[in-house]
């Protein structure tokens, strides 16, 4: 199941987890809607090893202007606490999968 954050517990999500993919997304955004069976399916997928978060822009505008977040949907990686890699835009399920198989493999 996907994690909402807020600014409460975004820091603690990335320093308790290895790997962290934080989904920025708003509501009314219809790539956002798209994106988020995917999302749903790889939390699952990932469980036990990759926590798979979401962050509303309209709610939590503090995280996304920290992060420079100017288009949604947005998919910030993050191993140990650091910002790995970006993509912005409705990715496909294979390229999202593949990118935290990467991160899990890493040292």
């Amino acid at each position: 199941m996907l994690k909402n954050l807020s600014k409460a517990d975004f820091v603690s999500t990335l320093k308790e987890n290895d790997v962290v993919l934080v989904d920025f997304y708003a509501d009314w955004c219809g790539p956002c809607k798209a994106l988020h069976p995917s999302l749903e399916s790889l939390a699952a997928d990932f469980e036990g090893k990759a926590v798979i978060a979401k962050v509303n822009v309209d709610t939590e505008s503090e995280i996304s202007s920290d992060f420079g977040i100017r288009s949604i949907p947005a998919l910030l990686y993050f191993k140990k606490g650091e910002l790995v890699t970006k993509q912005v835009g409705l990715q496909s399920k294979t390229a999202i999968a593949a990118n935290l198989d990467q991160l899990i493999n890493q040292n």
